[in-house]
């Protein structure tokens, strides 16, 4: 077991960061640098998108709009280790259908009200509505759910007292933690029924909303109406203000932003700018991720005709065309680790190594030959940002070497954004996930909500929800290992690389680094002093 899965095995069962370092003989965690100024205005450059119920959010930039005052009940590190928020910590039984949650004691609202357990059972229960939009929480929470009403199961979240919640889950599941951790999960007010959060403005954290205007900028500053309970226990925050400020999806405008003096932040630095960020003297970090892109042949797509995709000769023929070596080298500039079309990283504690992806084009040429299909012009769209463009333009030339017909469609981000999971053949960007069975579970599971590929499929949720019961990653490998092999022979997706992720500041920052699942934690950064 590496460092980083004992850690967030110990950490997601219940084990304090402290304490799976010390029982793992790892030393201490890492220390923040307490050199930090207090004070300032941190200009940061991101999409600014239009916010919407949290539990729909299905971007990063989103949850980082919020984060300054929307907090989680657990954070993911950067090392793998899963921290309490407004949870202090918890307990798990050994079969994971127990959860024993501890709520942290002395949490305010902005409004002096006190965080409670029924703020915690009331957020589990509205993340548990399957009939919420856009709601992919339900699908991480399914073994509360009562499946006739499509909402939490008469006594699956029971609260104990003001600062104890029980879950009981009707199937075992290892990941409640984790994907309480992730960006959908923040915690909202009772009060809230839904639209901006912004509007809204009732939170935990130490900063309060000012204004946000899609696609310009989205801006933060302290509250000092409001006492952080996180100022006891973790410091800070340090920043007066926060800008997050849209620049468009060039990367030719952030460094020029940046050598304006204008901003002292990237939310991320991709492709070839990454060496230019280094040749005017920014500061670079780099976090391996289980983040990754993916090519889709969508079987659910609706099209004029017969959709192709729902042929599995077809979509296995796509990925047989492909050399993913090639897509990590021409649209990532080999930065990043090779992949193998199953969405399953090396980094997840139960990755089981099946083999690289095969690559035969004369054998996806004779598929689509004899489906009929040489002729058919498949359109392959994009995002127009350098990176996942470059990708697809890889994808696209050695279709067409295969002898398939293939028209490129790269979009802006705003077109992009606003149908990314209606391109009947697409490629889309995925977060880095702590789990194996996060991931599948949210892309892949029959009628998951942000299942773009359409694909259902029996006996790979039968599988995956073996996964979810097995907590030891040697013996859920095994089921690993046949839910990859089902992804690949299905021809689900082409899945070439997974990335490492880079970002670049101005050097005056201190705990700025990249996060490997996009978060910004506005409450640890600040100024070097």
């Amino acid at each position: 077991m590496t460092r980083r899965e004992f850690l967030g095995r110990a950490t997601t069962l219940g084990l304090s960061v402290a304490a799976a370092y010390q029982m793992g003989g790892l030393g201490s965690p890492a220390r923040a640098d307490p050199a930090i100024a207090d004070g300032g205005t941190l200009r940061i450059q991101q999409n600014v998108k239009p916010l919407k119920d949290p539990r729909s959010y299905d971007w990063s930039e989103l949850a980082n709009q919020t984060r300054g005052f929307l907090e989680y009940l657990v954070e993911y590190q950067a090392d793998g280790t899963f921290r309490g928020m407004l949870l202090d910590r918890w307990q798990v039984n050994e079969d994971a259908t127990s959860y024993l949650l501890h709520v942290r004691p002395g949490v305010e609202w902005n409004t002096g009200e006190p965080f409670t357990a029924q703020d915690v059972a009331h957020n589990i229960a509205r993340w548990c509505d399957t009939g919420a939009v856009g709601n992919s929480m339900a699908g991480r929470f399914a073994g509360l759910i009562d499946p006739e009403t499509g909402q939490a199961r008469a006594g699956a979240i029971t609260v104990i007292d003001d600062h104890t919640v029980t879950l009981s889950l009707s199937q075992p599941d290892i990941a409640i933690i984790a994907n309480m951790s992730d960006y959908p999960a923040a915690i909202m007010h009772e009060s809230y029924d839904g639209g901006d959060p912004f509007a809204h403005g009732i939170g935990t954290g130490p900063f309060r909303p000012v204004s946000l205007n899609v696609g310009q900028s989205c801006i933060l500053e302290r509250n000092p109406d409001h006492r952080w309970w996180g100022s006891a226990v973790f410091g800070g925050p340090w920043l007066d203000r926060v800008e997050f400020i849209d620049l468009g999806t060039n990367p030719s405008g952030w460094l020029a932003a940046a050598e304006g003096g204008k901003i002292d932040l990237l939310y991320e630095t991709v492709g070839d700018f990454i060496d230019a960020m280094d040749a005017i003297g920014w500061t670079r970090t780099r976090t391996e991720t289980a983040a990754t892109m993916v090519i889709r042949a969508s079987q659910a797509a609706r099209m004029v005709g017969t959709n192709p995709y729902t042929q599995v000769a077809v979509r296995r023929a796509l990925a047989l065309a492909v050399d993913n070596a090639i897509c990590l080298e021409l649209g990532y500039s080999g930065r990043g680790t090779l992949a193998a079309n199953h969405h399953v990283s090396p980094i997840h504690p139960a990755y089981a190594d099946i083999g690289p992806a095969p690559h035969d084009p004369a054998a996806a040429r004779a598929q689509i030959e004899a489906a009929g299909l040489l002729g058919f012009e498949h359109e392959l769209v994009t995002l127009d940002d350098e990176w996942q463009r470059n990708t697809g333009d890889a994808v696209a030339v050695q279709l067409r070497d295969a002898g398939l017909n293939v028209r490129r469609n790269i979009l802006p981000g705003s077109a992009f954004w606003d149908s990314w999971r209606d391109f009947p053949f697409s490629a889309t960007q995925w977060n880095h996930r702590p789990l194996d069975v996060q991931v599948l579970s949210l892309a892949y599971r029959s009628g998951a909500a942000w299942n773009e590929t359409g694909f259902a499929n029996a006996e790979f949720d039968r599988l995956l929800d073996e996964a979810n019961r097995l907590a030891d990653p040697d013996r859920r490998r095994g089921v690993m290992a046949r839910l990859e092999t089902i992804l690949r022979e299905e021809g689900v997706i082409i899945q070439p690389y997974w990335r490492a992720l880079f970002n670049h500041h101005n050097g005056r920052l201190v705990n700025a680094e990249k996060h490997p699942s996009n978060e910004i934690h506005l409450y640890k950064i600040g100024f070097s002093a």
